[in-house]
């Protein structure tokens, strides 16, 4: 016998939504394209005896003109195709831009975090889609698999590692962007100072932990600026706490 109330309706995704998250499915392919062919040309400069200091596509071409001339030779066509993939994902990117302002410009919402850029807003809004299928912004973590899960044995309830549940290319994009956020180039804000104080009392993962855990704060955030509307405010349990204190 099955309970009916045990039981969840399935959600499916509109025609829409999909063919603009095909759009950001093929760029994220040319992405990882790029990445195993630029880790092809440091191994094979490494075996050679030289070195190819860096990885950024950006400046890998200036890189490779401190190389002899006989290895510049060898991964000419190599690196011509690195710098094609990255011509096609500046067009996806471009092309994602324009999808966001067109058809999705909540986007802006979302994007008043320091750190969620367009591509991470974009992605957040079309895998969820439907911003009020969760009755609680705490809900949006769970469905990101960024929460931890529990076993129950007796008077124990140890807490386990995530769930990784749900989709896991958006849940790579929030870490991410937490990565930003409490990075050295991340703002000043009141999820930056709770991710680092989280941190620094973690002991040896303390860093990785904190990460995830602003991960789902991140994803709980974006879908409460999604739903109410209002204005980031990223001091804002900051402002509380001092008018708590002066009244």
């Amino acid at each position: 016998r099955i309970d009916p109330q045990l039981l969840c309706p399935v959600k499916h995704r509109s025609a829409k939504a999909q063919a603009h998250l095909t759009v950001i499915r093929a760029r994220a392919g040319l992405v990882r394209s790029r990445t195993a062919l630029i880790n092809v040309a440091r191994g094979l400069t490494k075996s050679y005896g030289e070195r190819l200091r860096g990885c950024s596509p950006r400046n890998l071409n200036k890189r490779a003109e401190g190389l002899s001339v006989e290895l510049r030779t060898a991964l000419g066509p190599l690196l011509e195709e690195i710098e094609s993939l990255s011509e096609r994902i500046r067009e996806y990117n471009q092309r994602i831009e324009g999808i966001a302002q067109e058809h999705y410009p909540e986007t802006a919402l979302l994007k008043q975090v320091k750190g969620v850029g367009t591509l991470v807003a974009l992605t957040y809004m079309l895998t969820l889609e439907d911003p009020h299928r969760f009755s609680k912004s705490r809900d949006a973590g769970c469905y990101a698999g960024l929460q931890p899960g529990r076993r129950n044995s007796g008077q124990s309830q140890p807490q386990m590692r995530i769930s990784k549940e749900g989709d896991a290319y958006l849940r790579g994009l929030l870490v991410q962007s937490a990565h930003h956020i409490l990075g050295p180039f991340g703002a000043d804000s009141d999820l930056r100072r709770w991710g680092l104080k989280l941190a620094e009392r973690g002991g040896k993962n303390g860093k990785k932990r904190a990460i995830v855990a602003t991960a789902r704060k991140l994803a709980v955030l974006l879908h409460r600026l999604w739903v109410s509307g209002e204005v980031y405010e990223p001091f804002y349990s900051s402002s509380r706490r001092v008018l708590v204190a002066a009244a």
